[in-house]
């Protein structure tokens, strides 16, 4: 289980600041994000209902072993849930946590871009 637990949704970081209890929970999320491959990693996971483990480690120039090490950081900052089956392990995004960081950078008065 992660030890981030999302709480209620900040309002826009355009409309009031973040108080020192909102930045210390958010800021392992934007942290797990700082890295070019757990970004892209999360944009992956995100792009589908789940992903098993052995489809993301194809998607790197990278060793095993650093795509589990990504994903745990993902994991342990509250962004990805993971489920085992067997003898391997299936990621989804946590929609909590995308809603969270998306209405945070959201801007007041704009309206989001649609498809």
């Amino acid at each position: 289980m992660s030890k981030f637990a999302p709480s209620a949704c900040c309002p826009p970081l355009s409309v009031q600041a973040l108080t020192p209890e909102a930045a210390g929970q958010l800021a392992p999320m934007f942290k797990a994000l700082g890295d070019p491959v757990r970004l892209r990693l999360l944009s992956l996971i995100a792009s589908t209902d789940e992903v098993c483990v052995c489809d993301l480690t194809d998607a790197f120039d990278v060793s095993g072993p650093t795509i589990s090490h990504h994903l745990r950081v993902l994991r342990e900052a509250g962004l990805v849930d993971v489920e085992r089956r067997a003898t391997w392990a299936y990621y989804r995004i946590r929609p909590q946590a995308m809603t969270q960081l998306s209405a945070l950078l959201a801007v007041a008065g704009t309206v989001p871009a649609t498809a």
